[in-house]
């Protein structure tokens, strides 16, 4: 198994983060749905599945940090060829999921005013940091500070967009796999080799 990218394939670690990443993302939008969906307010469940959601998003932070290390450390596989509009859309959609990959933990973050409880250890709210203090000056409330922060975590990030940008990135590499068929999907795939 090799662990580093070459200019045809993703390595072991690139894979890994990839698919972690995802994975986290979507619990973190489950659960936060759940909460919404299926939790009375300010009930035993509501909270529960608060914290899920502010742990999977803190996750989200370590592991999008680690990739980004990662990919300017190592070559990205060239682009299969295709038309220029099509090499266009996809650095555009993969800028739009690194923006959202960054600006949703970061939102989430300073824009909560509870604890990240991890069980064995917790992370104080931003609102409880020294950070906002800081940076705040006294000058403001939370809840003024907070107010940006929640309308572009839930309202932007939290409503549609970031779904078709997924959908869009998912679309793609269907596309690629069974009307190209060419390798984009399998040289992400974890354990596969492309052909």
């Amino acid at each position: 198994m090799d662990w580093r990218n070459t200019q045809t394939r993703y390595g072991a670690i690139a894979k890994t983060l990839h698919w972690a990443v995802a994975g986290l993302f979507l619990l973190s939008y489950c659960s936060v749905y759940y909460r919404h969906w299926f939790t009375e307010e300010r009930s035993g469940p509501w909270f529960t599945f608060g914290n899920l959601h502010r742990c999977f998003g803190v996750s989200i932070a370590v592991f999008v940090m680690l990739r980004i290390i990662w990919r300017l450390r190592n070559p990205v596989p060239h682009l299969y060829p295709g038309p220029k509009w099509e090499h266009a859309g996809a650095k555009i959609s993969h800028f739009g999921l690194y923006f959202f990959m960054i600006m949703m933990p970061l939102t989430g973050y300073f824009g909560t005013g509870a604890p990240t409880d991890f069980g064995w250890f917790a992370i104080p709210s931003f609102e409880d940091s020294r950070w906002f203090g800081w940076i705040s000056g006294g000058s403001i409330s939370f809840e003024q500070w907070e107010k940006p922060l929640d309308f572009f975590h839930k309202e932007i990030g939290g409503a549609l967009l970031v779904w078709i940008l997924i959908v869009i990135h998912t679309g793609a590499a269907l596309y690629h796999h069974y009307y190209r068929k060419n390798d984009t999907l399998r040289r992400i795939l974890p354990g596969r080799r492309p052909h």
